[in-house]
């Protein structure tokens, strides 16, 4: 692995720490698709991520809240890199991504996930609602692990 993201001493002290993954498959002819999941309840299309638990790595976050919800065993590819906001209830929060190919499971419409889709590599970008996926995967396209991969 890239090592673990280290958040800085002097974060604010009602950090939200988070952790997510750009989960990918690859399918006949090489092409890569991504895993996009709506949240009815907040209305957007986004990738799986959650909070982090007491003591828990955010690699081990990730994987974890990407198995939570959408129900697929990872590996992590690689650190992709942060999102950083407000969140709706007003406290800071970061979420750190993990490029990571499917193992095994099979997805089933939960508490926090209602629908997923496997999105074609190409048109990830505009089905993302937020700016800051859309940022984000901007860097995950330019991996040199999803071009080894597609071509």
């Amino acid at each position: 692995m890239t090592g673990e993201l280290i958040v800085p001493r002097d974060a604010p002290n009602d950090l939200i720490r988070a952790a997510g993954g750009i989960v990918t498959r690859w399918v006949l002819g090489g092409r890569v698709e991504v895993a996009c999941i709506f949240r009815e309840a907040r209305g957007d299309w986004t990738f799986p991520k959650g909070k982090l638990d007491e003591g828990e790595t955010f690699e081990q976050g990730a994987l974890r809240e990407v198995l939570e919800e959408i129900g697929m065993r990872c590996q992590v590819v690689r650190f992709v890199g942060t999102t950083s906001y407000t969140h709706r209830k007003g406290k800071p929060k970061i979420v750190a991504y993990y490029l990571m190919v499917v193992d095994d499971g099979e997805f089933a419409p939960n508490e926090e996930v209602d629908e997923l889709v496997w999105v074609p590599l190409e048109q990830v970008r505009s089905h993302l609602t937020w700016d800051r996926d859309q940022e984000l995967f901007d860097l995950v396209v330019q991996l040199p692990e999803l071009r080894a991969q597609a071509s």
